[in-house]
């Protein structure tokens, strides 16, 4: 198994189905890529796959698999929301939201 490589910024994702999941990290991103996706097709999903590969290989900086996951996300029609950093966390507030 892979040591999990962290995002900078994790983020919210509101899935099809209603519910919201947070990444935060590579792994956890392509895990649900492979594993979850709604739709095995486009682009952004192609690359964001091989962006969070290359990612774990240490071949592509974290921040690079990051984008390409929310980019994804969005072709899908999954809002997206940044949070802050688990170490920056001090109370509640709303992130904001990301729109293509």
């Amino acid at each position: 198994m892979l040591a999990e490589i962290y995002f900078a910024t994790p983020i919210s994702v509101t899935v099809t189905n209603g519910t919201t999941r947070m990444f935060q990290g590579v792994h956890d991103a392509l895990d649900f890529l492979e594993n979850e996706w709604p739709l095995r097709t486009g682009e952004r999903y192609r690359l964001a796959c091989d962006r969070c590969r290359a990612a774990l290989q240490l071949r592509t900086p974290a921040a690079v698999a990051r984008e390409a996951f929310v980019s994804a996300c969005l072709e899908a029609g999954m809002p997206v929301r940044a949070l802050p950093p688990l170490w920056h966390r001090s109370g509640p507030s709303t992130p904001p939201l990301m729109s293509a």
